[in-house]
């Protein structure tokens, strides 16, 4: 399996994601520019953290505009694997890839702090290495991740299974203290409704090791690999 690690002017979470699957995962992965126009020949593409362009205007929002963006949208669409990691995230939603908005934190403060999740469906590229209802600690670090949908819109995620990580308590109980940044139902991560797209403001990257205070970032990344070995487990 091949990844591409997309960077963007601004961006600080490329190394990270590129050391976890290289030097953990052990998988091949190459940096992309921003500028770059081609993304053929890759399985998944990791959209990382960081302040895209300063974020200026908002966050992800002149991200949107870059050149290599038109080649993403295109691979998506054609049901391409894609990871957007907090900016990567905010610049999925620019693009239109993943339905809602970012507010700024609810608390007008950045936050940078470890978070409890809970894993709300297993049955995903992204999330199919835990357990339904498992409670899994990953650290967040972002002034923007207020996510925000209208109330149908909200129903439709429900319904349709696309909530895929929650902020939660230690104990798995989704609760007003338990949610960092203000996010409508205390929502961390979505996926489109064709289970290819995957936005999440938690920083995996940032726990695929114990040294640096957890590894269940580990286990979601290696979900990714898991599924696409088993859909090519016949070398096609």
């Amino acid at each position: 399996m091949k990844f591409g690690v997309i960077v963007f002017p601004g961006s600080n979470g490329e190394q990270d994601v590129y050391h976890a699957l290289d030097e953990v995962l052990r998988q091949p992965v190459d940096y992309l520019w921003h500028g770059d126009t081609d993304v053929s020949g890759y399985d998944c593409l990791v959209l990382p953290g960081g302040f895209s362009y300063g974020n200026y205007l908002r966050a992800g929002a002149i991200a949107r505009f870059a050149p290599i963006m038109s080649a993403v949208i295109d691979f998506a669409r054609a049901g391409g694997l894609v990871l957007g990691i907090c900016n990567g995230f905010q610049i999925l939603l620019e693009a239109g890839l993943l339905p809602g908005a970012m507010l700024r934190n609810d608390c007008l403060q950045f936050r940078c702090q470890w978070t409890h999740l809970r894993v709300e469906n297993t049955a995903t590229p992204f999330s199919n290495r835990f357990r339904q209802g498992q409670v899994i600690r990953v650290p967040i670090a972002h002034g923007e991740g207020n996510y925000y949908v209208d109330a149908a819109t909200l129903a439709e995620l429900e319904a349709n299974r696309q909530v895929v990580f929650r902020y939660c308590d230690p104990s798995g109980k989704v609760t007003t203290a338990a949610n960092p940044n203000g996010s409508v139902a205390n929502i961390a991560g979505i996926i489109n409704r064709e289970g290819n797209i995957l936005g999440m403001m938690p920083r995996p990257e940032r726990c695929v090791e114990e040294l640096l205070g957890g590894s269940d970032g580990r286990e979601m990344l290696a979900s990714v690999v898991d599924w696409w070995q088993r859909g090519n487990s016949n070398g096609a």
